[in-house]
């Protein structure tokens, strides 16, 4: 399901909890990181949380890992950031998921536009994305 709220620039997924009335924690991120070669990769993550770049690195068994600066992850993912979603990127990319989203009932994740989220089963994820399963939360 579709839902719809008034993007703010910068108002991140604490703007969109506020604007449908919904908690944080089910507002899935997409975060677009790149390793220590530039390997670009996708990680979702809840809305109330931050990625641990050190144990994301360890997990992928990288030097390092480190978000992609805006125009780098929009050229990858071929959406604009603030309406990055997982779903039909410009080309395949790794995906790891912070595993406790599958504790959630029903997940809120970016439609592929600003201001659009839609509403799924965290299932739903696993089935169309088969991403990797990590514990990389703060």
């Amino acid at each position: 399901m579709a839902h719809r709220y008034r993007y703010r620039d910068r108002g991140g997924t604490r703007a969109s909890a506020l604007a449908l009335g919904i908690d944080e924690h089910c507002i899935i991120k997409t975060l677009v990181f790149q390793t220590h070669d530039g390997a670009p990769l996708v990680v979702l993550m809840h809305g109330d949380r931050s990625v641990s770049s050190k144990q994301l690195a360890r997990h992928i068994q990288s030097k390092s890992v480190a978000p992609c600066a805006p125009l780098v992850a929009e050229r990858h993912t071929g959406y604009r950031v603030g309406g990055t979603s997982p779903f039909g990127l410009r080309k395949p990319l790794p995906i790891y998921v912070e595993y406790t989203i599958f504790e959630c009932p029903r997940v809120y994740i970016n439609g592929g536009q600003r201001g659009l989220l839609v509403s799924l089963e965290p299932t739903a994820i696993e089935q169309l994305l088969q991403p990797n399963w990590v514990e990389v939360a703060i």
